[in-house]
């Protein structure tokens, strides 16, 4: 069985790691064996920050809805409770975007919350 010099894969490799580590800072991104530590660094990172992303945005849109319902005269849980009662689907992604970009249409569903709460 003939040798085989592995030259080429390995040169392709080192390549591409390489290039995926490029802009790190100092030796991170020109010597191999310090860009392929940062290189699973980082794509453990951005796996784990694609999940934490959603987690983040679900925060912020009930901030929004929060401050919104507030001014409005109600609680964030009594106006989630009230949707539920009500049976008005809204997700809060689409509730926070009601009360930053029409505050009139959020106001007449939070009009309609409070006439069934009381």
């Amino acid at each position: 069985m003939p040798r085989v010099k592995s030259g080429v894969t390995t040169h392709k490799r080192h390549k591409k790691v390489l290039k995926l580590t490029k802009g790190q800072r100092g030796t991170k991104s020109t010597l191999y064996r310090r860009a392929h530590e940062a290189m699973l660094k980082s794509l453990s990172y951005a796996y784990r920050h694609r999940r934490e992303r959603r987690r983040d945005f679900r925060r912020l849109w009930i901030t929004r809805i929060n401050a919104a319902v507030r001014r409005e005269g109600l609680s964030y849980s009594t106006f989630i409770h009230g949707l539920k009662l009500k049976g008005i689907e809204l997700d809060r992604k689409v509730l926070a975007d009601m009360a930053l970009r029409d505050p009139a249409g959020f106001s007449q569903v939070v009009a309609a919350i409070k006439t069934s709460a009381n």
